[in-house]
C-alpha cells in the first residue's frame, strides 16, 4: 500500500510552525507495512490544494490530509476536495448538532462561521472528531488504473489528528496491510565519514535489499537506518536482527548506540559498569563536555568535577600548567593538553581525565594553527597504578557551534574506547 502525507497552511510553507505532522504519520503507517510516496505541504490556496490532491490521489492507494479544515476563511481544505470531486458542500447536520451543542455546554453562542466545519463534499462520510470542532472527511477519487485512492482529510491540530488517526485511520491501514509491517532501527556511529562508512558497508547498501541500509549524517554522527519490509512482524524481526548482525560485523566497535540513545549516554553506563570516575578540563568547549556527561540523571556516580580553564592564566592558576610550556607550543598543543589531563586527574582524584583546547573560531586561526584545530588528551590510571595519557590532533570542520560539539563528541569517543578497551579505529 502506497500513500501520500499532504500537510495544509501558510504558516507550514513560511515556517512559522514546523510541521510535526507528517513525520509522526509516517512513523505509524510504516509501522503497519504502508510505503511512503511523498511528503507535501501546500498554502491556504484552494487551487493549490486541488493540485495537490489530484497529484496524490493519482499515485497511491492512501492520502492523508491535515489542516485547512478549520472555520476561518483561509481553511479551504473541505472546498478544494469538493472541487477535486466535482460535487457541492453539503450540511452535515449530525456534525452540526455537535456542534451546537459544544457551543451550549460552554454557555456560547455558536459563530456563524463555525458553521463551516460541519460540512462535506457530497457523498463523502463524515469522520467523527473527539477532540475538536472540525469534522473529518473521508472520500474516494477513482484513479485510471487500479483501486480507487481513499482520502481521509483530519485537522492540523496534532492532538486532533492524533486521536482522528487512531479512531478512524489505523485500523483501515492494518486490514489493507494484511499484517505487513517496515520495521526500523538506527544505528549510530561517530568519527568516520558518511563515505568510509558506506564503502565498509558494501552490498549491505545495494538499494534492492531488503532490510535496507542506508546513511544519514546529524550532528557528526554518521548513522544507519535499517528499514525491514515482510509481510509479518516475526519475518520482519527476525530479518532486522540479521542486518544488524552484519553491520555490527562491518563496523564493530564504530557502531556506538542504537536509535536515539546518545553517545553522552552510552559512555554514562560503561563508566557505571566499570565503577569509574571521570573528570574534564576544557578551554575551547567551554564545559561543553561537562554539560554531555552530566546531562544523564545518576551522572554523580561517575562525574568528579570539571574546570573551565578558557586563558592560559587559568590553566596556570587552575592546573598547575606550566607557563613555560604553555609558551613554548601553545595553548593549542598536545604538551599543553597532556599536562592539563595529567593535572586534572591528580586534583581531581579521579579514574580518568579529559582535557580539549583548540580554535573554534571564527576568529583566532593560523596557517600553523587553523580555525578547527582541536587538541583533547586523556590521562588515566593503569591497573598498576601509573598515570598515562594520550594525547590526539583533530582538525573538525564548521562553524563555532559544530566545532565545539565534535570536539565535545569526540572526547566523549575517546573515554568511550578507553573503558571498552580497545583501540580507536581513526
Amino acid at each position: 500500500m502506497k500513500a501520500f502525507i499532504l500537510s495544509v497552511g501558510d504558516e507550514l510553507v513560511l515556517g512559522q510552525t514546523v510541521d510535526t505532522n507528517s513525520a509522526w504519520i509516517s512513523q505509524q503507517l510504516s509501522a503497519m507495512g504502508c510505503d511512503i510516496l511523498a511528503h507535501k505541504t501546500v498554502g491556504d490556496d484552494q487551487s493549490m490544494i486541488a493540485a495537490a490532491i489530484s497529484e496524490a490521489a493519482a499515485l497511491v492507494d492512501l492520502l492523508l490530509v491535515s489542516g485547512g479544515i478549520g472555520p476561518t476563511e483561509d481553511d479551504l481544505t473541505r472546498q478544494a476536495l469538493a472541487g477535486v470531486l466535482n460535487v457541492p458542500l453539503e450540511m452535515n447536520d449530525t456534525w452540526l448538532a455537535k456542534l451546537d451543542e459544544f457551543f451550549k455546554q460552554r454557555a456560547r453562542a455558536m459563530p456563524p462561521s463555525n458553521k463551516i466545519q460541519a460540512m462535506i463534499p457530497q457523498g463523502a462520510t463524515m469522520l467523527d472528531n473527539p477532540a475538536g470542532t472540525a469534522a473529518g472527511i473521508r472520500a474516494a477519487i477513482q484513479r485510471a488504473a487500479g483501486a480507487p485512492c481513499e482520502i481521509f482529510v483530519v485537522p492540523g491540530v496534532p492532538k486532533e489528528m492524533k486521536a482522528m488517526f487512531e479512531l478512524h485511520i489505523r485500523a483501515f491501514v492494518k486490514q489493507q496491510t494484511g499484517g505487513a509491517v517496515i520495521l526500523q532501527k538506527k544505528l549510530n556511529t561517530f568519527g568516520m565519514g558518511e563515505s568510509w562508512v558506506a564503502e565498509k558497508l558494501g552490498d549491505l547498501m545495494k538499494r534492492d535489499r531488503n532490510p535496507s541500509v542506508g546513511t544519514t549524517v546529524a550532528g557528526g554522527m554518521v548513522s544507519l537506518r535499517v528499514n525491514a519490509r515482510f509481510e509479518s512482524l516475526d519475518r520482519a524481526e527476525h530479518e532486522m536482527v540479521k542486518t544488524v548482525e552484519a553491520c555490527a560485523e562491518k563496523l564493530g566497535d564504530l557502531i556506538c548506540s542504537e536509535d536515539e540513545v546518545t553517545l553522552a549516554e552510552v559512555v554514562a553506563v560503561l563508566l557505571r559498569e566499570k565503577h569509574l570516575q571521570v573528570a574534564t578540563a576544557e578551554s575551547c568547549t567551554g564545559g561543553l563536555l561537562a554539560k554531555m556527561l552530566t546531562d544523564i540523571p545518576g551522572s554523580s556516580a561517575y562525574f568528579k568535577t570539571g574546570f573551565v580553564t578558557y586563558s592560559n592564566q587559568a590553566k596556570y592558576e587552575r592546573l598547575g600548567v606550566s607557563m613555560e610550556i604553555i609558551n613554548l607550543y601553545g595553548a593549542v598543543s598536545e604538551t599543553v593538553v597532556d599536562a592539563m589531563s595529567r593535572n586534572t586527574l591528580r586534583l581531581a582524584k579521579a579514574d580518568i581525565a579529559l582535557a580539549i583546547s583548540g580554535i573554534a573560531g571564527p576568529d583566532g586561526g593560523s596557517p600553523a594553527k587553523p580555525v578547527g584545530m582541536v587538541c583533547i588528551a586523556m590521562a588515566y590510571k593503569t591497573e598498576a597504578r601509573t598515570v598515562e595519557a594520550v594525547a590526539r590532533t583533530f582538525n573538525f570542520p564548521g562553524d563555532r557551534e559544530m566545532i565545539r560539539d565534535r570536539s565535545a563528541k569526540m572526547a566523549l569517543s575517546m573515554l568511550r574506547y578507553r573503558v571498552l578497551g580497545t583501540k580507536m579505529p581513526f
